[in-house]
C-alpha cells in the first residue's frame, strides 16, 4: 500500500507540474 501512496502522490505532482508549466507558457505567448 506504501508503494501506491507514493506513486500516487509522484503522479499527482507530475500533474501539477506539468500543469502549471502549460499555463505559464499560455501566459507568455499572450504577452502577460
Amino acid at each position: 500500500m506504501k508503494y501506491v501512496i507514493v506513486t500516487g502522490g509522484v503522479l499527482s505532482g507530475l500533474g501539477k507540474g506539468i500543469s502549471t508549466s502549460s499555463i505559464g507558457v499560455l501566459l507568455k505567448s499572450k504577452g502577460l
